[in-house]
């Protein structure tokens, strides 16, 4: 594998929001804690046509905006703005892939490119780079989502890469997967003997996921139109959530190890059912007290894209049969928060009599956003002298990973992620083959639809999403964990 630091970074998209609000403070973060080499340059290309200078002075007033006030520093930002320059580039066009080869000048030191453009710029983009010498075996890329729409758009986007990067310079970023929580959901499970022994049918009763927004469309109007939440979360964000979770212990913490696992897991998803998932879209209601209007009246025009999804997975392997996994995100529900629950069995048999009550079973909350804590819910004795019988209530154990590691910097995903691309290591990104299981059993649901005219069913902003997500859970006996 290709693991050199590269010493050049090149950054598609770079005038766009992705790039001002994250990428860009990102990497200043990197440079004011020193964890990127002083020799780093970093370049910027986009459509605009700007200079060194103004691109400087548009990236000066992005981290005024989104830097943490902690964070900002005259003398760091004035050092990390001269790493910057510019080359306007229109991407569609192969000639001007020359005139960027020449800003850039060596890059015999290896390079980094992140992509960030529309999905119809890729095979342009790659032959462009290609034309120029820009994909030598000292380049490798990093692809934003989305990448494709379905298993056939993608398989095209993911051939033009190919035909001038091989899988081992490929860098295809899911953000999640930067979060420290859902890293943490690997170092819970194989760090702890208490765990693995009951991480499998014989232990869970069941696992749930949740990625649940408060915002609407947010200026994305065109693109989540044409995308939904089903393609928008679910078939990356939640699905390698799911194999995070469900995956085999890999050999060692490696890239090939890790993603070898998850892939198993994506193979062994059953097609769903019909019955087995709820689709959603939000109408008029209320948000943290503030009333907001309903979908269509925010995209302005007739829509059948859903804006809720809810769906009850399962792991056809010998760890997890008969262990249903439900999944459920939105926009404008209850609440904001992602979270993995797991689910454990109940005790076979309880000690304590009638008067204890029925011993509730154990119950992990792995808590990614807005905070970041894991949380086991136990069974303990109520305190009393007891004299008709112990009274047993749940507790929390709570593990603030906030207040835990008080004392070590909260870093965005994209800081880990850019950070890894630069050195070399693949080990949080995706591989195709992962993208290709995720996008097959997403097209069977998106088929099923087509098939069974399934049209999104209403519910209001600000709740859980329609009653159907809710008798999905019920029929089974289960709740949603709110």
């Amino acid at each position: 594998m290709n693991s050199h630091p590269s010493n050049t970074l090149l950054l598609f998209g770079a005038t766009g929001d992705l790039a001002r609000r994250m990428l860009l403070p990102s990497l200043y973060a990197l440079h004011a804690d020193g964890l990127i080499a002083k020799d780093l340059r970093i370049f910027g290309t986009a459509r605009s046509g700007l200079n060194d200078a103004e691109y400087r002075e548009m990236i000066g007033e992005a981290l005024h905006e989104f830097l943490p006030e902690e964070r900002k520093n005259a003398a760091n930002i004035a050092q990390f703005l001269e790493r910057l320059f510019y080359q306007p580039l229109d991407a569609s066009k192969t000639e001007g892939f020359a005139d960027l080869a020449e800003k850039l000048g060596d890059i015999s030191s290896g390079m980094s490119i992140f992509l960030s453009t529309a999905p119809f710029l890729f095979e342009p983009t790659i032959k462009g780079l290609q034309s120029a010498g820009l994909a030598g075996d000292n380049v490798r890329i990093g692809l934003e989502k989305p990448l494709g729409n379905d298993f056939a758009s993608s398989t095209e986007i993911n051939d033009a890469v190919a035909a001038a990067f091989p899988e081992d310079r490929i860098f295809r970023i899911d953000h999640y997967l930067g979060k420290e929580t859902v890293q943490n959901i690997l170092a819970l499970r194989f760090a702890n003997m208490m765990f693995e022994p009951l991480w499998n049918a014989g232990g869970i009763d069941h696992v749930q996921i949740t990625v649940s927004e408060v915002v609407g469309l947010e200026g994305r109007h065109g693109f989540y139109d044409d995308t939904g939440a089903l393609r928008d979360m679910v078939q990356n964000h939640m699905l390698q959530l799911l194999a995070i979770t469900a995956m085999e212990p890999p050999a060692n913490y490696d890239a090939t190890a890790i993603r070898d696992e998850k892939v198993k897991v994506l193979r062994s998803l059953r097609a769903l059912d019909p019955a087995e998932v709820v689709t959603g879209q939000y109408e008029a209601g209320a948000v943290n007290g503030a009333a907001v209007e309903g979908y269509l009246t925010d995209l302005g025009d007739q829509s059948n894209t859903e804006t809720f999804v809810a769906l009850k997975a399962h792991v056809d392997n010998w760890r997890w049969q008969g262990v249903p996994f439900y999944l459920r995100t939105g926009k404008r529900l209850a609440e904001r928060r992602s979270e993995v629950v797991i689910q454990f069995k109940d005790v076979p048999h309880s000690i304590f009599g009638d008067r204890s009550g029925k011993p509730i079973a154990n119950r992990l909350v792995i808590r990614l956003q807005p905070e970041e804590y894991v949380r086991l819910q136990v069974m303990a004795k109520e305190p009393g002298l007891d004299r008709d019988g112990i009274v047993l209530r749940e507790v929390p154990l709570d593990l603030s990973l906030t207040q835990a590691f008080a004392s070590a910097r909260r870093r965005i995903a994209y800081e880990r992620l850019l950070l890894d691309l630069i050195e070399g290591d693949q080990t949080l990104f995706v591989r195709r083959d992962e993208v290709e299981a995720q996008w097959s059993w997403v097209d069977a649901i998106r088929k099923i639809w087509t098939d069974h005219a399934v049209a999104p069913k209403s519910y209001g902003a600000g709740s859980w999403g329609p009653s159907a997500a809710i008798a999905l859970t019920e029929r089974d006996g289960v709740s949603w964990h709110e």
